[in-house]
């Protein structure tokens, strides 16, 4: 009987250790919080100082796992959960898996994932941004279609040597609106298709990406439409590396556009530049100016922003931001935090804000 039970732990042992092998979850994530300055707060003008909670980086933790199916097949999966540092609270609307949530399979031909995840637009914003698309101060502040996220959608990703491609469909890319997510018989609603493509270079990066999405119900608006599309890339030299970057944006039927000093079906362009210098091996600054033009108005809105971060480790590490914008004509950008900066600051106000934080991964 003893002998039995030995073998038998002893083939649980090896069956143990070939699942091991065959399939890996992972733990991950990312701690940022800081003490954030601003002025000309909306309601009075009057100055803030607050502790924020998403500064260089969106605090996360997510599950990734891969298992090997053999013949150069592999499932993958991820959860991926937002929360505020400073509160606890889920972000993305309290949904628990709100940055990421989706199953798939990686092959030779590429990898096909179902669920909810990050558009094109999103994969190339840290090619194309100084700032690295943090969450506050960077991009983001001017258009948060940046790091979009869509519910119930399908993503091929394909790599050729230095190219890589994405193709990207939403049968309903907001789930939490009402009348706005798979109707039966109006598949328009909701609907949402991009794709994208980069290529790198020894020393240089491009990437472009178009996103179109349906932003109506089946009582509103139903052919709400907004359009984007973006090209920019970087370009290294020594320590140094330059962005720049155009975005092209209009809304049809009835959409709205960020920021837009009319009601609807306005158009934009918007522009940046800047820099990031790795000035020894533990100090990195970053720099960048972006200018809106809604076309017809003469609202256009400027931001400027700078920051400096040193690592103490590969995990941790502390940095100051800072930022500021121009408004004139009535445009109301503000630094904001985590997407759009708009509607932050007063109508026709500048707004300065100073960030001091950690951050820290694992």
């Amino acid at each position: 009987m003893k002998l039995k039970m030995i073998a038998l732990c002893s083939i649980a042992a090896a069956c143990a250790g070939t699942a091991q092998a065959q399939s890996n979850v992972i733990l991950y994530g990312v701690i940022d919080a800081g003490i954030e300055y601003v002025n000309n707060q909306p309601g009075g003008g009057h100055d803030l100082v607050r502790m924020t909670p998403a500064n260089l980086a969106a605090s996360r933790w997510g599950l990734r796992g891969t298992e090997d199916l053999g013949n150069g097949l592999k499932g993958v999966f991820v959860l991926e959960s937002g929360f505020e540092s400073d509160t606890g609270k889920s972000t993305q609307g309290g949904r628990l898996f709100g940055r990421s949530a989706y199953v798939g399979l990686d092959g030779r031909w590429g990898v096909v994932t179902l669920g909810r995840q990050t558009t094109p637009f999103y994969w190339i914003s840290g090619t194309i941004d100084p700032m690295l698309i943090a969450t506050k101060y960077s991009l983001l502040a001017q258009d948060a279609a940046f790091a979009s996220r869509a519910d119930n959608a399908i993503k091929y990703v394909g790599k050729f040597g230095p190219m890589e491609t994405q193709l990207f469909y939403s049968f309903g890319a907001d789930s939490t609106v009402t009348g706005g997510s798979e109707i039966p018989g109006s598949a328009k609603i909701g609907r949402e298709y991009s794709g994208s493509a980069a290529y790198n270079g020894a020393n240089w990066s491009v990437a472009a990406a178009y996103d179109e999405i349906n932003t109506g119900t089946v009582s509103a608006r139903p052919d709400a439409t907004t359009r984007r599309a973006t090209v920019g890339g970087n370009f290294a030299i020594g320590n140094a590396t330059l962005y720049a970057g155009y975005r092209w944006a209009k809304a049809f039927d009835g959409a709205l556009l960020a920021g837009a000093p009319t009601t609807a079906n306005q158009r934009s362009n918007l522009w940046w530049a800047g820099a990031r210098w790795q000035a020894t091996s533990n100090v990195t600054l970053a720099g960048a100016a972006y200018y809106q033009d809604f076309s017809g108005t003469k609202a256009d809105p400027w931001m400027f922003v700078a920051s400096g971060a040193y690592a103490f480790s590969k995990r941790t590490s502390a940095y100051l931001a800072v930022g500021y914008t121009s408004n004139r004509n009535g445009s109301n950008l503000g630094l904001g935090t985590g997407g759009s900066g708009f509607g932050t600051v007063a109508a026709g106000s500048n707004q300065f804000g100073a960030t001091v934080a950690l951050r820290h991964i694992f």
